[in-house]
């Protein structure tokens, strides 16, 4: 029984030590979480969104093991003009009074070539959930002029909105579409090591 006790302890044990991971938090002022869509089909509108949170856990110094959380608040999206961006906050496009944030959990984080990642994890957006596959340059890790550890990657993939229950559109005379289907993910990451 004493052996048995012994066992399980240094199993439970175990397991803590496997959970514990560094924490990394998402550095706002160093940030940008982009995207761009086509436009009348001749051009591009670009945005991004403001506020943003989440963590990322990781203790291997190439970010291989990280579990990432990512949250978005809907209503910061902002395209340069208010208009436009008070009709993607309604019911039309994000619906953000039903659908304050849009949420990220990966999965997976895959190395396919030195610094460079498939991440792989669940986004819901608009009260729908899909799994996507976006691409990840690891631009490194740093040590700032205030004794900070810094990390930074570049995200990109393209959704089709539409998956997500955003439909409206429309056409012109020609038939081209107002608004693509396709966004075009433009994200820049900027990690902190929490001590």
């Amino acid at each position: 029984m004493k052996y048995l006790l012994l066992a399980f302890a240094i199993v439970a044990t175990s397991k803590v030590t496997i959970a514990q991971k560094t924490e990394w938090a998402y550095d706002a002022s160093h940030a940008k979480v982009g995207f761009s869509i086509s436009h009348f089909g001749i051009s591009e509108t670009e945005g991004k969104f403001t506020k943003f949170s989440g963590v990322v856990l990781a203790d291997r110094p190439d970010f291989s093991d990280a579990t990432i959380d990512f949250n978005i608040d809907v209503s910061s999206i902002n395209t340069e003009d208010q208009k436009r961006d008070e009709h993607l906050r309604s019911a039309d496009f994000f619906d953000a009074a039903k659908y304050p944030s849009i949420s990220f959990k990966g999965r997976r984080f895959k190395m396919i070539a030195r610094n460079r990642y498939k991440l792989i994890g669940d986004l819901t957006m608009h009260g729908v959930t899909k799994e996507v596959s976006l691409d990840v340059v690891y631009k490194g890790t740093v040590v700032d002029p205030y004794k900070n550890t810094k990390a930074g990657f570049k995200v990109s993939g393209t959704l089709d909105r539409t998956q997500y229950g955003l439909v409206w559109n429309g056409k012109l005379a020609g038939g081209e579409l107002l608004v693509g289907n396709d966004v075009s993910l433009d994200i820049n990451i900027e990690l902190l090591k929490k001590i």
